[in-house]
């Protein structure tokens, strides 16, 4: 007959086993990941397009600051993707849920503006 089992010990031994994670989720997390870094990457060259080729050839400072600014967002983004990568990364590997982020609303809030103030910034300097 066998010898029962205790539930306690039989919960450590699950606890001390790495939790397999499936590999989809963790390309998943990868691709966003790169979604991310794409989203980052265009801004920053944005900005320095804007700066280059607009701000040089209207000699226009305020032209040049929202450049600077479209490029420290590019740079803010960037980080927001790396630790949403790492703390998806690390939810899971956890087993727990995925974390949320309240970011991306504002992100979008302020894409809308910055596209405001380039349009009225180029119809104000132009």
């Amino acid at each position: 007959m066998a010898e029962p089992r205790d539930p306690d010990e039989e919960l450590v031994r699950l606890e001390q086993v790495e939790l397999e994670v499936d590999y989809r989720f963790i390309l998943a997390n990868e691709r966003t990941f790169l979604a991310w870094m794409r989203t980052a990457l265009g801004l920053v060259a944005g900005g320095v397009a804007l700066d280059q080729f607009v701000a040089v050839a209207s000699g226009s400072r305020l032209i040049g600051l929202l450049a600077i600014g479209i490029i420290v967002l590019g740079a803010m983004v960037a980080i927001m993707g790396i630790v949403m990568w790492r703390r998806s990364d690390a939810a899971m590997f956890d087993g727990r849920p995925l974390p949320r982020t309240r970011a991306v609303p504002f992100i979008g809030v302020f894409f809308v503006l910055l596209a405001l103030a380039v349009a009225l910034a180029l119809v104000v300097e132009g």
